[in-house]
């Protein structure tokens, strides 16, 4: 893709103030905010009047490419439904169903606003294959499962040096490569300390479920004589380039071990509610300094990817199970999504703000709708009233993927005339 000068006027900025103003995109990044932009000769001229520009959202936890399965096993507890369903049709997969399925998230997190994931799932040079052609920037792990079984394990490491090798920093840098062990009840010590080991030497993230359900945390307390957290501090896990998804079962004591290793979390509160997993402590989290983000998780467990659908979620379920209207604020959720989430993937350098300096991963809301009537708070209007729908324009790295909801870098139907195909095939065999 080549990249053009971008100016975007007139519009509501959500930066670290609020104001209307105008923006100057050259090459990938944001290089003029100000209101006295109107004769800056650019090549594309965006009018941003009735609209919010807002960070591109990040979407800190999730499996693309489980959009194929989307609806297939609703309404079962976690143990049956990967166990009886996920894992078993998983067993099936070849890569150009895991193309299909990324391209078809790909397309559905760029029409609602996301910019940026991190993705845990098997094939990952085929994901990676259809995030470069989104023009989305992505953290991408092979999800390795030993179940202690030796030979396993080494096909597993075997299987994520060669994602590495292949895929990290590819795409103009916009595709990083994670390690992904699963979880601490689906991976054995040994193929915990052989991450840790990697991962200090290649100097890549950690991205990895730990205590999802109640169960989960019976289970390692049976097996190790400790809490999750607790068992992967002992062995020395937890640093702070390690994403942890869920966190639901925390102990006080596990809270101030994720603090005091710096450990990052991807709340996902719609696929815990859905897997009626639990509620995680995130306003005590909160409290404590933790850094918090935000994950959709799959589309099978979602059932969708729209990261604005989240942040009401996220917000109103921490204020029903808090009985406090106060916590998780409109501000607070915002910034998960976007600040908090660029963090949670080591790109706050890059991402998760509206600065000068910073790469224009950008998002253009239409506020001229409804519900989104009268225009009175924008943060509040985008965490409460907003849809994924609303979204108009989006920009990544400097690029426009989409532009008055018109997608520019995919050919919708083909993708989801692709995916349909794909998603029979797949149940089919």
């Amino acid at each position: 893709m080549e990249n053009q000068s971008i100016l975007i006027k007139n519009t509501t900025i959500i930066g670290s103030d609020i104001k209307k103003s105008s923006l100057l995109v050259e090459s990938d990044k944001i290089t003029v905010i100000d209101d006295n932009l109107k004769n800056i000769d650019a090549d594309v001229v965006i009018n941003g009047e009735g609209k919010v520009l807002i960070p591109g959202l990040v979407n800190t936890h999730t499996h693309l490419s489980m959009t194929l399965l989307r609806g297939y096993a609703d309404d079962y507890p976690l143990d049956t439904w990967l166990n009886d369903y996920i894992f078993p049709v998983e067993g099936k997969l070849e890569g150009e169903h895991v193309y299909a399925g990324a391209l078809l998230a790909c397309v559905e997190m760029i029409k609602s606003g996301t910019t940026a994931f991190n993705d845990m799932y098997f094939f990952m040079d085929q994901v990676a294959k259809a995030v470069e052609e989104s023009g989305m920037r992505g953290v991408i792990s092979h999800g390795m499962l030993d179940f202690g079984d030796e030979e396993k394990r080494k096909a597993e490491f075997k299987e994520s040096l060669r994602i590495i090798e292949k895929c990290h920093n590819t795409a103009d840098g916009r595709i990083k490569v994670a390690l992904g062990p699963h979880a601490p009840y689906t991976c054995s010590t040994d193929l915990l300390n052989w991450v840790r080991k990697k991962a200090d030497e290649l100097k890549v993230p950690i991205h990895i479920h730990v205590s999802e359900t109640e169960f989960e945390v019976q289970q390692i307390q049976e097996t190790y004589g400790a809490r999750p957290f607790e068992y992967l501090d002992k062995i020395g896990f937890l640093k702070e380039d390690v994403l942890a998804a869920h966190a639901v079962w925390l102990s006080e004591s596990e809270i101030d071990i994720i603090k005091d290793k710096e450990v990052k979390l991807s709340h996902n509160p719609v696929s815990n509610m859905k897997l009626a997993s639990g509620t995680s402590p995130v306003a005590k989290m909160m409290e404590k300094g933790v850094n918090l983000s935000l994950g959709t998780d799959g589309a099978a467990s979602n059932n969708n990817l729209d990261m604005l659908e989240e942040m009401k979620i996220a917000a109103l379920q921490q204020k029903v199970a808090n009985l406090d209207p106060t916590v998780l604020k409109a501000g607070e959720v915002f910034k998960m999504a976007t600040r908090g989430g660029a963090t949670a993937l080591g790109i706050e350098q890059e991402t998760g703000t509206i600065d000068v300096g910073k790469k224009a991963d950008i998002v253009l809301v239409d506020m001229r709708a409804p519900h989104l009537t009268p225009f009175r708070h924008p943060v509040s209007h985008l965490v409460y009233s907003a849809k994924g729908a609303d979204v108009d324009t989006v920009i990544c790295n400097g690029q426009i993927l989409m532009q008055e909801k018109e997608l520019l870098v995919l050919d919708e139907k083909e993708v989801l005339s692709q995916a349909e195909e794909s998603a029979k095939d797949l149940l089919a065999r």
